[in-house]
């Protein structure tokens, strides 16, 4: 079953060209390339507040910015990356432009619904970043928003994030509910469920975590307005509120939050790698297994984030063990991939590079995490820099480093024309070398106890964070090849044909860039995408 895209515009008044990307279009296409846009545009602003922090930390003492801007500015950090960067581009992104390809489809199963979801985007983006020239001044209580500092920073800016964050819910929500349709209803006749590319498991594994867990989030944040604004107690502990079940609640949705953003990576990641690999997937059937336990795992292991909160001690044994299970299938896809690589004619280019550094960061990041499902461990280095450094090889190290990847794998089939492969080689030397320098010393500064989310620190911590402010300077810098290979391959680069990498999903079985309804005549039936090296089974 396949389906057109009605145009909201009458007859002949289509916009056309790039006007098109500034439309309410319901091409899957653009809108995916919007999603994408508008999602590098919010890095951009993600980045320059990451390098208010930076700059503040080079010394000990808060002396570039007040200790209230300090934490207006990590607040908005945190939440533009997430909820305005990574969640966007790794799901409604790649997610819309692709999906629709891999099941043979026309477009997404609800177009209008899936405009819609864009554009609550920029406005929650604008709400978001014009909280901080409010008159009472704009959150202040970090990305989690815990009670009761949450409760008793400026009212007006902690309210505007909740509007802003409850809006970008809704834009995931109605995205999952989307992907859900289109996977399971919109496959072209003779596709089975395990034909289908691996992304398109990983997006429905994301959908399902979406679908479960966003409205807890929203449920939570409704909540703690009426605390804020009608003085209500659910979680104030003065009116007999309790803000451990705040905290139950949020890490409900923000520990699946982290599959949220991975499980897409992981599937970008899985098509890319065969390609450049020129070998079939390896273990394809317990990479599809491997997804499914990650989101039933995902939802049961929330409380470990709460060690020091007085969780029982049952409920400590039960989340560590439940945590430390992640590792297995986690592990397993890990060894796919190497496998996959094993052996392969590896071309070294910018896609296979930004995909490999992936491998390398999420690696240590798994580490990591396995180290602070472990209570004592946990509880040694809660709060502390730690984990900060772990989350962020995880969030930047694993899914950002394959955003980059996946750039340069379909910026041919988005544009027609290929990237530059030395500035790209120049963009990912950059980014991984001042993403070890930013991130690696900050493993270090939280085992001897430098806290999170502070402007001032002990001296005895300075050089560690010189050295991870450096970093972030040299990952700032990094962005320069890359926008310069964006615009200037954009207006001139050379022509990609349709399928410059041989590559045998089925994106590549049309023209780059593709017609309005995706292929001219009959979807082709893909039965094996990664059957290089085999007879591949396509049919017209």
């Amino acid at each position: 079953m396949t389906l057109a895209s009605p145009s909201p515009f009458p007859e002949g008044l289509q916009p056309t060209g790039w006007l098109r990307y500034f439309s309410f279009s319901l091409d899957h296409k653009v809108i995916g390339l919007q999603y994408l846009v508008c999602g590098f545009l919010f890095y951009l602003v993600g980045g320059l507040l990451a390098g208010v922090i930076r700059t503040e930390l080079v010394s000990p003492m808060a002396d570039f910015v007040s200790r209230d801007t300090y934490n207006e500015v990590l607040t908005l950090h945190g939440t533009v990356m997430i909820f305005l960067w990574i969640v966007p581009v790794v799901n409604g992104g790649f997610g819309n432009y692709l999906i629709p390809f891999y099941v043979g489809a026309r477009d997404m199963a609800f177009p209008r619904l899936n405009a819609v979801a864009f554009w609550m985007i920029p406005p929650a983006g604008i709400l978001l970043i014009s909280s901080y020239f409010l008159a009472g001044a704009a959150a202040q209580s970090g990305w989690t928003a815990y009670p009761p500092l949450s409760l008793t920073t400026p009212a007006a800016g902690q309210v505007v994030w909740i509007l802003s964050v409850l809006l970008l819910g809704g834009s995931s929500i109605f995205g999952a509910v989307n992907f859900i349709a289109t996977v399971l209803k919109l496959r072209r006749p003779g596709l089975k469920l395990m034909q289908l590319p691996m992304y398109c498991w990983a997006m429905l594994g994301t959908s399902l975590l979406v679908v479960l867990s966003t409205p807890v989030l929203a449920g939570v944040l409704i909540l703690l307005s009426f605390d804020i604004i009608a003085h209500t107690g659910f979680f104030n502990p003065s009116m007999g509120g309790n803000v451990v079940v705040y905290q139950h609640l949020f890490w409900f949705y923000s520990h699946p939050a982290v599959y949220i953003m991975v499980l897409p990576a992981f599937g970008l990641v899985s098509e890319i790698l065969p390609v450049h690999a020129r070998k079939p997937l390896f273990g394809y059937t317990t990479m599809v297994y491997s997804i499914m336990a990650i989101v039933f795992l995902g939802l049961i292991v929330w409380a470990h984030h709460m060690f020091t909160s007085g969780t029982p001690p049952w409920m400590r044994l039960f989340f560590t063990i439940a945590t430390s299970f992640i590792a297995v299938p986690t592990g397993i896809k890990f060894f796919n991939w190497i496998a996959t690589l094993w052996g392969g004619k590896i071309a070294l280019n910018s896609a296979m590079l930004f995909s490999c550094g992936f491998i390398l960061n999420f690696v240590f990041g798994g580490i990591t995490g396995i180290t602070l499902a472990q209570v004592p461990f946990d509880i040694h280095v809660h709060d502390t820099y730690y984990v900060v450094g772990h989350f962020h090889y995880i969030v930047y190290g694993g899914t950002v480093f394959v955003i980059f990847a996946s750039l340069y794998h379909w910026y041919p089939k988005f544009t027609g024309r290929m990237l530059n492969e030395d500035l790209g080689r120049l963009h990912f030397v950059l980014t991984l070398i001042g993403f070890q320098l930013c991130f690696l010393p900050q493993h270090w500064l939280g085992l001897n106890g430098m806290p999170r989310r502070v402007a001032e620190y002990d001296p005895a911590f300075t050089t560690l964070n010189q050295v991870s402010s450096v970093g972030a300077l040299i990952m700032a810098i990094s962005t320069v090849p890359l926008l310069i290979n964006v615009v200037l391959t954009a207006i001139r680069g050379p022509l990609a044909g349709d399928n410059p990498w041989n590559a045998l999903t089925p994106e590549w079985l049309t023209s780059s860039p593709p017609p309005v309804e995706n292929w001219v005549g009959e979807a082709p039936l893909v039965t094996e995408p990664y059957g290089y090296g085999t007879a591949a089974k396509t049919q017209p």
